[in-house]
């Protein structure tokens, strides 16, 4: 299969979905509603969506009922990206080639923009799971999985994490507790979400896991190298960033070619998992080859 054609029809479909989800412009208030579509739908690769997709798939599923799904793991992916770039964490100007949002609206509006992008969320879902006629039971239990991995034992307590070790010699374990936490929770939510809405059997929910650590862990490590040897007009934000704030990252701690020896590593593990969907399994494969080979 040819994955950028994949990822490019996936893309359509999930920005054609946040695009009917989000407010429109002219909604009230206009402030709040114009920064939300900005912050949404200005680029992204919509890894987090498509992953959820993919997985649903692989685990059976048929017809749209994912959509809202993982419209809302976009939501979530956004409001912590938004919140990221803020004076009092990161700091930054750029996200994905454009002025962050705090830059063109303002530091309370977006603030306001991530609390509103993450409420949406589990509405998102919860309407969904309504409209679709998905089994409350699954629902509720999608919707606290979510919950859980954007929260302060996933995505939040890794970002935190990630803070309090600038500046700091961390040994490998709290790099790998940062990396699983503030960017792989996520991306294990995602997957995880596709199997239990496609009703996966144990065992394949348990492989889809497996794999989405391995991804989720490779795919922080191929971003920490792309901030030491990447090109910022290829990734829209600057470069050398994590190296001036400190950061603890895998080529700090053991260089940018034995990450990514280790990141492409990991990938082969992660792949590993998933023989038992065999070639329903065909898109997931080739995501992760894709992520960990990316330059951008």
């Amino acid at each position: 299969m040819d994955i950028h054609i994949y990822l490019q029809e996936r893309k359509k479909r999930v920005d054609a979905a946040l695009a009917r989800m989000l407010p429109r412009e002219m909604d009230y208030p206009p402030s709040l509603c114009k920064a939300i579509r900005y912050s949404v739908l200005e680029g992204g690769k919509r890894i987090r969506p498509i992953l959820a997709m993919a997985a649903f798939d692989a685990s059976g599923g048929r017809g749209d009922s994912i959509l809202p799904f993982a419209c809302a793991l976009e939501f979530i992916h956004a409001y912590s990206l938004v919140h990221d770039d803020l004076p009092a964490m990161d700091n930054d100007d750029l996200r994905r080639g454009k002025p962050t949002v705090h830059r063109v609206f303002g530091e309370a509006v977006a603030i306001l923009v991530g609390d509103a992008l993450l409420t949406e969320a589990f509405r998102t879902m919860s309407q969904g799971a309504l409209d679709h006629g998905v089994d409350a039971e699954v629902a509720i239990g999608i919707i606290n999985e979510v919950s859980l991995g954007a929260g302060f034992s996933g995505l939040v307590g890794g970002q935190v994490v990630d803070i309090e070790s600038e500046g700091r010699d961390v040994d490998l374990p709290t790099l790998e507790y940062i990396h699983s936490h503030k960017t792989g929770a996520l991306i294990v939510t995602s997957l995880r979400t596709g199997a239990r809405l496609a009703g996966a059997a144990p065992e394949e929910l348990r492989a889809i896991t497996l794999y989405g650590e391995k991804l989720g862990l490779a795919f922080q490590i191929i971003d920490d190298v792309l901030n030491v040897v990447g090109d910022s007009e290829r990734l829209g934000k600057k470069v050398g960033t994590d190296a001036a704030r400190k950061k603890a990252t895998y080529p700090g701690l053991l260089g940018t070619e034995e990450s990514r020896r280790l990141a492409n590593e990991i990938i082969g593990e992660g792949i590993a998992h998933l023989a038992l969907f065999q070639d329903r399994a065909e898109p997931l494969k080739e995501i992760a080859r894709y992520l960990a080979s990316r330059i951008s």
